[in-house]
């Protein structure tokens, strides 16, 4: 089964998600006109990281900006996924959430690995758990941004036979190579496909990076943006995953013993 996947590489304005929630909207319908099934949006990509004012945009799952983003995948006939300020009693997480073509909630999940450079752990609370969503598509895994930089957290989804993981970000320029390279070790080293969608523009006086990507399991790029805002697509079999798994058993050859032997050590 092919699935065809847009990336919104947003330039998106801070603090401001009735503009922003503007020109999502015309991304997602735009992206479904083009025939697409998925379309991703980047890490908050409706306030950007305007922290200070966190309760203005902080809602509960399936409220606030969750609903106006749900209500978008509805009316466009498109699976629509990307993070959002969601609040639960007393703390706020960022969650990537991923609504399908009905409403209904595919998987969330509450950013693990909280950003310090950009004072994520005073505003947010980690989230705890990683959830595999088995859809018609395959086994979806979510991540979100500096989760790139640990690798045990994809080696976990790769394990557990995850053949396509989802990825938002607002990841600076000047560390976008960093950005490119983890994307292709991600997908390599996990023999899975990896659809991971930046923020362009700048925002609080950094320059973002762009560069979203597609990429198989074997590294090749199937769409890659520039530094520019732009609206980005590639199509996927996720029966590659198993073809190449088989070819290269490297899952069946693990020595997790080992490995955690050393580190007990």
């Amino acid at each position: 089964m092919n699935i065809k996947i847009a990336l919104a590489q947003m330039d998106l304005v801070l603090g401001e998600p009735d503009q922003n929630f503007r020109k999502a909207e015309n991304w997602i319908n735009k992206a479904s006109n083009e025939g697409a099934d998925l379309i991703l949006l980047p890490e908050l990509w409706a306030s950007g990281f305007d922290l200070k004012n966190i309760q203005t945009y902080a809602a509960p799952l399936n409220e606030g900006d969750f609903a106006k983003m749900k209500l978008m995948a509805v009316e466009n006939k498109i699976m629509v996924g990307g993070s959002l300020i969601e609040q639960d009693k007393n703390y706020f997480y960022n969650t990537f959430v991923l609504f399908d073509k009905n409403g209904d909630v595919v998987n969330s999940y509450r950013k693990i690995h909280l950003f310090r450079m950009l004072n994520e752990e005073q505003y947010f609370k980690p989230g705890n758990q990683l959830i595999i969503s088995d859809t018609d598509w395959g086994k979806i895994g979510l991540a979100v941004c500096y989760d790139l930089r640990f690798p045990d957290m994809f080696r976990a989804y790769g394990v557990k036979g995850v053949e396509i993981i989802l990825i938002v970000g607002e990841w600076a320029q000047k560390r976008i190579s960093h950005w490119c390279d983890l994307l292709r070790a991600r997908a390599i080293e996990n023999q899975c496909f990896i659809a991971a969608v930046n923020k362009s523009g700048i925002s609080k006086g950094e320059n973002l990076g762009g560069f979203s990507a597609v990429i198989n399991p074997m590294g090749e790029y199937l769409t890659q943006g520039n530094n520019q805002e732009e609206l980005l697509f590639a199509e996927i079999n996720l029966d590659e995953v198993s073809k190449i798994r088989r070819w290269m058993p490297v899952f069946e050859e693990r020595q997790p013993q080992i490995y955690n032997k050393f580190l007990d050590e």
